[in-house]
């Protein structure tokens, strides 16, 4: 392959992961996320396990953690060429949220616990931040954790938990002390999800799918033992954890993906239909390209910065997850009348994008309805402005 932003010793490993890529992803799940159809957590664990077996399922981590030690070119690099073949994005709350944070906090016990089974895809994590009255505002978290002898017991709620229905564990902040300032009396703790007194509801979302949920905690017992960092601490480990998880959210990728779906989509429409509209779609798809391109090198950026993310990893946030918009409804809107009609049903039928004769969008509108929620989850696109005006303009 060919990138400009690529030296030739990066070109040679782009066409390593190809290779590997057309080899070992299998044609079934590349070609639901191509039609957007609904993965299941098979889906997901198949293509982990065929990457831990090769070495490439953590490959960017440290090689002290077991990892492959790959730079962030390297990686950025990985995750692309994946998107663009059709793999799923890889899950990210064990190996690229709570994995750096237990190398940044945790103490050699919880690095030996934890991570081997994160780099050999045993476990899925999930996220136990947001509440009903705090998301964006997430210092203001209520879920309670008291001491009782060598355990937390935690009792609370938490909501918009993507994929709690498949999770083994919860990684949680928890209020550990409330006579202090709000951020400073939080901890970070990892939960068993098959405790007793954790209960699983799901969220229907606006494409009828259920991937968040409410999750409650009744007197659940965890370990002082999972606690990650000192009490109190959790809201250092928060930031850090915040910091990774808004590079992920860029995804660059897909969006590259996507934009090459609408191409093909917009070769199959009906000539006679498309060329009211052709020169209008084109210049928003050049735009959206152009865009596409910044965000890019931004992350770059932002990858190679020597020590941790900082705020400014709030722009690579907010302009990815618009841009992922943009190319949802531009695709939307040049299916036509055939993005009116919906059936849920539709996510599991394959083979629409090569059907010839005639194109259905019900998948294309799924899509669209489920990508409303890239500007709200991982802080709102508002509160990132916020930040950017505070913490990176002075303002």
């Amino acid at each position: 392959m060919t990138n400009i932003l690529y030296s030739l010793q990066q070109e040679r490993f782009a066409d390593e992961v190809a290779a590997f890529l057309d080899e070992s992803l299998p044609k079934d799940i590349s070609t639901k996320v191509f039609e957007h159809l609904r993965l299941d957590k098979s889906d997901y664990m198949t293509w982990q396990s065929i990457l831990a077996a090769k070495g490439w399922l953590a490959a960017n981590w440290p090689i002290a953690f077991g990892g492959q030690g790959w730079s962030a070119m390297q990686t950025h690099i990985f995750d692309e060429l994946c998107a663009i073949h059709g793999a799923p994005r890889l899950v990210p709350f064990g190996l690229r949220m709570v994995a750096p944070v237990i190398m940044k906090f945790g103490t050699p016990a919880q690095i030996e616990k934890w991570l081997p089974p994160i780099r050999n895809n045993e476990v899925w994590w999930c996220q136990g931040y947001s509440e009903p009255n705090a998301g964006s505002d997430l210092a203001s978290l209520q879920t309670r954790a008291e001491k009782k002898g060598d355990h937390y017991i935690v009792n609370g709620q938490k909501t918009w938990t993507t994929q709690a229905q498949y999770a083994d564990m919860m990684f949680c902040l928890v209020r550990t002390e409330a006579d202090v300032k709000k951020q400073e009396g939080i901890s970070f703790l990892l939960i068993d999800m098959r405790s007793k007194g954790v209960t699983v509801r799901p969220i229907q979302t606006y494409d009828e799918e259920a991937a968040v949920n409410e999750v409650f905690l009744d007197n659940v017992e965890v370990p002082i033992s999972n606690r990650i960092g000192g009490e109190g601490e959790g809201w250092t480990c928060a930031k850090y954890l915040l910091g990774h998880e808004r590079t992920v959210l860029a995804r660059v990728g897909d969006s590259k993906r996507e934009i090459a779906t609408l191409k093909k989509v917009m070769a199959q429409c009906d000539p006679r239909r498309v060329a009211p509209w052709r020169a209008a779609v084109n210049r928003r798809l050049a735009l959206l390209e152009i865009e596409l391109v910044g965000l890019e090198v931004t992350l770059l950026r932002a990858l190679t910065k020597e020590g941790a993310a900082g705020p400014e990893t709030s722009v690579l946030k907010i302009v990815g997850t618009q841009i992922q918009q943009d190319i949802s409804e531009l695709l939307l809107e040049v299916t036509g009348p055939d993005s009116l009609p919906f059936d849920p049903a539709w996510k599991s039928l394959t083979g629409r994008l090569e059907a010839e004769g005639n194109w259905f969008s019900g998948p294309i509108a799924s899509n669209f309805l489920d990508l409303r929620k890239l500007s709200i989850f991982g802080g709102t696109n508002e509160i990132q402005r916020n930040i950017i005006a505070q913490r990176v303009l002075g303002l």
